[in-house]
């Protein structure tokens, strides 16, 4: 038996008064979603549980069958490790976010979703300015998702940052790190600092004066958050005795599948974007399961429609994902299967940030005949599901269930 997991980051949503009072999901035209769902059993899914940050870090590991209450695991440690960089037990890694900001006003948490080359020049500008080698470190990711690692325990943890996606049009002072305590305080300092700093540093680079020529949001800041430290945890091999791989364009979900044990699987053209290559990951994901058990095959558009609150955008997202990636691979697909669509949590468009709320969830074993008969694959029409309403870190147990 062959398992496949299929994410569609963000995609729950609330319903729309403006658009018929609808979710994306409902308005979205999804017939492979609908017919899973239909063969399969459903159900609503806690991926963000009580006390936890509403992050992706948080929702994909306890689909995964992690408890993130007991790792406290930082998105930075996770996200230096899919791009080969390793850490010591003393070393702290951040995301390093390029953002707009407007009159001291955080105006895009993206830098209007720069381009990989635009964000390596300015990421190596930054690392030659405000950069130590050994000690302070910066490292290029995927568009403005980048990295800083902090190398020495005298580097602390005990710091508050904020994802900036969360705090669209708030001031930046308001927003700066601060020590959770009195051992957290040169650590928020230094980083203050470089925040600061970096407005003189890109403000006046060549990327950013093309740029605002195009009309495009310069990317005039560094923003830093999820710190955290390397992670002690089980493989999926450890805990499930499964051969797996991963599929995602984005640097956490990858960094996520080499601490758990997972091949990481790189799809040429997967950008993280609307402009993914979703018959690649299809054709990637079948590929792979000829070697592996299992596949967790995560799509972020729809996600990032929701940040950007565009609801057809978003709509337009879970179209793509149903006809280019969930169909082909219906299509193709030959070995006896469980298949499973998620969603890891909302991101609705009127917030343009994550909730908490529980998430729709079918799996479908081909090898079964006794589906729910549920219609529709969306938030309200899963509750129907025989599943009724389940805890993340048992969803994976039911995928290998079947």
């Amino acid at each position: 038996m062959k398992y496949l997991i299929i994410v569609g980051d963000g995609m729950a949503d609330f319903p729309v008064e403006d658009f018929n009072g609808k979710t994306p999901l409902q308005t979205a035209h999804h017939p492979n979603m609908d017919l899973i769902a239909t063969k399969g059993r459903c159900g609503l899914v806690k991926t963000i549980p009580e006390g936890t940050a509403t992050g992706s870090d948080t929702a994909n590991l306890s689909l995964l069958g992690y408890d993130p209450r007991k790792l406290k695991i930082g998105r930075g440690p996770l996200e230096v490790a899919s791009i080969g960089v390793r850490l010591d037990e003393d070393d702290l890694a951040l995301r390093c976010n390029l953002i707009t900001v407007e009159d001291g006003v955080l105006k895009d948490y993206s830098a209007g979703h720069i381009s990989n080359g635009e964000a390596e020049k300015l990421i190596k500008h930054i690392d030659a300015k405000l950069g130590f080698p050994g000690e302070r470190e910066f490292y290029s990711g995927v568009s403005y998702r980048n990295s800083l690692v902090l190398r020495g325990r005298w580097y602390s943890d005990r710091i508050k940052c904020l994802p900036p996606h969360d705090h669209m049009g708030t001031h930046v002072r308001e927003l700066l790190i601060k020590p959770s305590t009195a051992a957290g305080e040169a650590t928020a300092e230094l980083l203050n600092e470089m925040i600061n700093d970096s407005i003189e540093i890109l403000g006046n680079h060549e990327v950013n004066r093309k740029r605002k020529e195009r009309g495009e949001n310069a990317a005039n800041m560094i923003w830093f958050w999820g710190a955290g430290r390397k992670p002690k945890m089980k493989t999926l091999w450890e805990k499930y005795h499964i051969k797996s791989a991963v599929i995602s364009a984005v640097d956490l979900i990858k960094g996520i599948g080499y601490y758990t044990g997972m091949e990481i699987i790189n799809v040429p053209g997967a950008t993280g974007l609307y402009d993914t290559n979703y018959e690649g990951k299809a054709d990637y994901a079948l590929k792979s399961l000829e070697q592996n058990d299992l596949v967790y095959l995560h799509v972020e558009a729809p996600d990032e429609a929701g940040h950007e609150g565009d609801f057809q955008l978003k709509v337009k997202s879970i179209e793509d994902l149903d006809k280019r990636l969930i169909g082909r691979i219906l299509n193709r697909i030959e070995d006896d299967y469980v298949i499973s669509v998620v969603s890891d949590h909302f991101t609705p468009v009127k917030l343009r940030t994550h909730t908490a709320d529980p998430t729709p969830f079918t799996i479908y074993n081909s090898k079964s005949y006794e589906g729910d008969k549920v219609k529709r694959f969306d938030e309200f029409e899963v509750r129907k599901g025989s599943h009724g309403v389940i805890e993340a870190q048992s969803f994976l147990s039911l995928v290998l269930k079947g």
